[in-house]
């Protein structure tokens, strides 16, 4: 039974009709995350979203790659894909290319999506496929025992860095605006209902989307503390109800605040840009999916098809 949704408009929240039942999300794999860790929240947010939208799990896609966040994939009862470190946005694009029916998420670590993965994400920002990434971001590596990451702050204490940090953390909200991100938003893990929001609108918007999560590492960050968060982090939509998320020059300012506030919420979105697929010649015929199944038929024009390439 698919839920209605309607787009809100500024300052309003997502309106639903006919509530689909979580449980049809619900995995019998049981969590190793550790008590109290931010996936939680990530996981309880992505499901709302996937129920919001009134998606069956058939419908959506979950890629992931390594580390803590991406065992998500797991513990959701959804087609999954659990790639390799670094290449979850590969991996996702080329299923978006496809089955364009599929709703793709991905979902990486600050380390995994950030790091190693980094030019899979500046390439796929400016391809702009139609697809959502959501990354978990605690600035820190926590699988590999808390190492710092690239979103840690310069000064960071860790098992790498027991001196400080030397390294400028860098800023996703900016790096997404600067590469062609067509949809920016961030959220923050304990607050699973407004996130859940962000990633519906991600979702729903045509594009590459990518939503920053702000979580706790309970284990191995102890200076961004969910007490650490909650004192900084403030709702764009609440605050400034009259905020344009198409305006660029008010997302950049909003881009650069960290520190003593922390924005949530949609900063930046151009639903002009048309998508990778949408570009494609050959994809204005269908998916790859679709043109795979045509081409076993007997009668298939494969005459047309070899002139295309010509």
């Amino acid at each position: 039974m698919a839920d209605t949704l309607v787009r809100p408009t500024t300052g309003q929240g997502i309106m639903m009709v006919n509530k689909v039942d979580i449980k049809m999300y619900q995995s019998p794999e049981k969590s190793t995350w550790c008590p109290g860790c931010g996936d939680f929240g990530i996981l309880a947010a992505l499901k709302q979203a996937l129920v919001g939208l009134g998606l069956a799990p058939h419908d959506a896609l979950v890629v992931s790659g390594i580390g803590c966040g991406s065992k998500l994939p797991h513990y959701l009862r959804v087609n999954a894909f659990n790639s390799i470190h670094g290449r979850a946005l590969a991996v996702a694009t080329g299923i978006k290319l496809a089955n364009h029916n599929l709703k793709v998420i991905a979902v990486t670590g600050d380390g995994d999506g950030y790091g190693i993965g980094g030019n899979h994400l500046i390439h796929t920002m400016r391809r702009n496929p139609d697809i959502t990434h959501v990354v978990e971001n605690n600035q820190v590596y926590g699988l590999t025992k808390g190492q710092y990451s690239p979103t840690s702050e310069h000064g960071y204490l860790s098992s790498t860095s027991p001196d400080g940090s030397i390294e400028v953390a860098i800023n996703p909200i900016a790096l997404g605006m600067a590469m062609g991100a067509s949809f920016i938003a961030r959220g923050f893990s304990s607050d699973p209902k407004h996130l859940a929001q962000m990633i519906m609108l991600a979702v729903q918007h045509k594009g590459y989307s990518l939503v920053d999560v702000l979580q706790p590492c309970i284990t191995y960050n102890h200076v961004n503390s969910n007490e650490w968060y909650k004192e900084r982090v403030y709702k764009i939509e609440a605050e400034n109800p009259n905020y344009d998320s198409t305006d660029r020059d008010a997302a950049w300012q909003k881009a650069q605040e960290w520190g003593t506030r922390i924005p949530l919420g949609v900063i930046y979105a151009d639903p002009s840009r048309p998508t990778y697929e949408d570009q494609v010649p050959l994809l204005q015929r269908g998916s790859l999916l679709e043109l795979s199944e045509r081409a076993m038929r007997s009668d298939y024009d494969y005459e047309s098809l070899k002139a295309e390439y010509m």
